[in-house]
């Protein structure tokens, strides 16, 4: 390659399509994405239908935003087409269902000339959304055999997604996700304090929605607190908290659970716990076990689909119990903050073993 070649290469533009910028795992991602991207010296923009989320201050100097300004996601067409006209960029990457089929219907109704590559981050089958309908599903694998490339998260999403729409498991890329993970974990500082003092603390982080299950983890945390001295803290929000917060007053727990709320620095979290826990029925990869994989924290997981297996090496970098089951996920959580396996335990306030990048 020459050096025009290369001066070529880092003035075309890319773009990254996404809902909003909430706080979920797909949205860490992006910024991931948009970091390595400006980093390399292309221009960037980030197209949100709205522009809103929790993670709009993490956005990296240098992204250029655009709002649709859609007020649902169907609305999304008619502005992303003024947009490809008027932007042109080189390649598309729309994030989650229905964004890549939606970029591809506007591709071809702006007849612009561009790469639309089209990712997956979660089970599909479960959503309960309108891909459960056949005529949407053929539409959606239609679409989908046009785009340049598909990549899903996990090779269990990839191979739901091939099933589910019906596209060759072959045209699906497994790309793992990538995540920015500093190089040193910051002290625990006040984030310790939020746990009750004198006990063992149990970390989840995740949105308070149903697929996370966390009445699963809240019943297995009651029968841990039986027999040993723990609490256990939630970072995240959602719909769910009002449900959430009188089941742990129902279980007699509202001095030992913290509901802590979302953070954009979960790091200090990571660093004042003791264990780790997901509880969740589905996921598409599990950013969080990574997280607390690189933060040396011993890890319990439901074996749900999909990643968790992926991450953790079929159990040999965590504890793996069968989704649904109380009693064997208080048995892991009781185990691991007991006798913490070698690959779980911190020096001088640093993993002493990081269990590699999936």
């Amino acid at each position: 390659m020459t050096a025009d070649d290369r001066t070529s290469s880092r003035n075309q533009r890319f773009t990254v399509l996404l809902p909003d910028l909430g706080g979920g795992g797909a949205e860490r991602v992006a910024l991931a994405l948009l970091q390595g991207f400006v980093q390399r010296g292309h221009p960037v923009d980030l197209v949100l239908v709205n522009r809103r989320g929790v993670l709009l201050p993490l956005v990296p100097q240098g992204v250029h935003i655009v709002d649709l300004g859609a007020p649902k996601l169907r609305q999304a067409i008619r502005p992303l087409i003024r947009y490809f006209r008027q932007r042109r960029p080189s390649a598309v990457h729309a994030m989650m269902w229905p964004l890549p089929l939606l970029a591809i219907i506007a591709r071809w109704l702006a007849r612009v000339d561009m790469r639309i590559v089209g990712s997956e981050h979660t089970t599909l089958s479960t959503m309960p959304h309108g891909l459960r309908h056949a005529a949407v599903r053929a539409i959606t694998r239609r679409a989908y055999l046009k785009a340049d490339a598909l990549v899903a998260v996990s090779a269990g999403v990839a191979d739901d997604l091939a099933a589910f729409i019906e596209v060759p498991r072959q045209r699906i890329t497994v790309i793992h996700n990538p995540l920015l993970l500093p190089k040193t974990l910051p002290s625990a500082g006040l984030a310790a304090t939020r746990w009750p003092p004198g006990t063992k603390r149990i970390l989840a982080v995740g949105a308070l929605k149903s697929e996370k299950n966390y009445p699963l983890l809240l019943r297995a945390f009651a029968l841990v607190r039986r027999r040993m001295a723990a609490s256990l803290l939630i970072l995240g929000d959602g719909p769910l908290r009002n449900v959430l917060e009188r089941q742990v007053a129902d279980e007699g727990l509202t001095d030992l659970v913290v509901f802590a709320g979302f953070e954009t620095d979960p790091w200090p979290f990571y660093a004042a716990a003791d264990l780790f826990v997901l509880s969740s029925d589905y996921e598409g990869f599990g950013n969080v076990l990574v997280e607390a994989m690189h933060a040396g924290l011993p890890v319990v997981s439901t074996d749900c689909p999909n990643g968790p297996r992926e991450i953790l090496k079929d159990g040999e970098f965590g504890t793996l119990i069968s989704c649904g089951d109380e009693n064997a996920l208080a048995i892991a959580i009781e185990r691991d903050l007991l006798e913490p396996p070698s690959w779980g335990i911190r020096t001088n306030g640093q993993p002493s073993y990081r269990a590699p990048n999936p």
